[in-house]
């Protein structure tokens, strides 16, 4: 290049530029995606096949209820009950929209549970003690005893009740603390004398709420009785669901006595809560022990053991019956040991004392009963396609 001759400007190569960049990546991106992009387009297509959503109903349904929980105030019965209504509706004439029914269904599933927890809650309405009452006497059934490590409970479903303050409302039931061993029995008729304070709040933000527990225990105060208490001739006649709880009670509480007479201690008292379903008589190191190990759910009468107990039934009552030739033969005994079966698992859910999670697991068996007895196999066989 000569002295006098000026440099010339160098052309920028945009094109090189964007190559040496990589501002083309997203043309060569799409083509490397396309093969993944399928692939997770399968998938979809596959999760959302018929019958694979229908386990998601049961989530909405259930979001729907933390969010009537997490509510500010308290809804109008009406206006949840017309939404769910109207969402339902909507969700029926979507019936044939691949897109828009999943979504309605799941927009019912949760307004109807939003609406069925407001109105449960209504339902159970009862009143609640508002301040602490030092001494009042009291008259009712008792509905529930609850053996305890050191003392025992019962629910009274209180029929006059007198204190030496002014009470603005009267709880309907209350649940009161007695010394150990003094529990009257379920279906009596008492007179006491008690202690008794507005339900527990939350010790810590966020924590275990007692009040809400009891609440829908229907139950509007708690506290300890003073003095003894007294059984007493009824006034008035005991309703039907007061008979049947006495006379289940009565039936749990002749296992449980006569299983821990002959196995004493943990042994016997573990061994009655897996058949009755009671559980407070197990002490304490023994229960933080089991909590401790993750092996407090044996402990809880579920779908294990609720299983245990009709399959035990069901194979014996086909057993014995496939011993006679005859019967066997020319007589569905398969669905006789079904329906036996059937049987025994809702005696024992009742005998258990039939809380949630028994509920819950004698639903499920009880289906899987009822298709054996409407010869329905448990998994469909696919149709061959040809």
């Amino acid at each position: 290049m000569a002295l006098n001759q000026k440099p010339q400007a160098k052309t920028w190569d945009w094109d090189a530029a964007r190559r040496h960049a990589g501002l083309v990546a997203p043309a060569v991106l799409a083509d490397r995606l396309g093969p993944l992009r399928a692939l997770l387009g399968q998938w979809a297509v596959a999760e959302v096949a018929p019958g694979r959503l229908v386990p998601w109903i049961a989530v909405a349904f259930g979001f729907g209820i933390v969010g009537y929980f997490t509510a500010d105030r308290e809804p109008a019965v009406w206006a949840v009950v017309l939404a769910a209504a109207i969402s339902i509706v909507v969700a029926y004439t979507a019936r044939m929209r691949p897109v828009g029914f999943p979504v309605a269904l799941g927009i019912a599933a949760t307004a109807t549970g939003f609406a069925i927890a407001t109105v449960q809650t209504a339902r159970i309405a009862h009143p609640v003690l508002q301040t602490t009452i030092a001494s009042a006497t009291l008259s009712g059934f008792v509905e529930i005893r609850e053996e305890r490590e050191r003392s025992d409970r019962i629910v009274v479903q209180v029929h006059k009740f007198n204190a030496a303050q002014r009470v603005a409302e009267i709880p309907e039931r209350v649940r009161v603390a007695v010394r150990k061993g003094t529990a009257p029995a379920v279906g009596s008729f008492v007179e006491l004398k008690a202690h008794l304070s507005p339900p527990l709040p939350p010790l810590r933000s966020g924590g275990y709420d007692f009040a809400r527990d009891m609440y829908f225990q229907r139950i509007g105060a708690s506290g300890y009785a003073l003095g003894k208490i007294q059984v007493v001739t009824p006034p008035v006649a005991a309703g039907f669901w007061l008979r049947y709880a006495a006379v289940i009670d009565g039936m749990r509480e002749g296992i449980d006595k006569r299983i821990r007479a002959v196995v004493p201690g943990d042994h016997g008292s573990i061994a009655s809560a897996l058949i009755t379903g009671k559980r407070d008589a197990i002490s304490t190191p023994v229960n933080d022990a089991m909590y401790i190990s993750s092996l407090a759910h044996v402990l809880s009468i579920s779908g294990y053991h609720m299983a245990v107990v009709a399959g035990i039934v069901f194979f014996f009552i086909r057993a014995g019956l496939a011993l006679v030739p005859s019967l066997a033969i020319q007589y569905p005994i398969k669905k006789w040991a079904a329906f036996g079966a059937l049987i025994a698992a809702a005696f024992y859910l009742l005998l258990s004392g039939a809380e949630v999670a028994t509920q819950r697991s004698f639903i499920m068996i009880a289906i899987v009963l009822t298709g054996v007895m409407l010869d329905r196999p448990g998994i469909m066989a696919q149709t061959p396609q040809g």
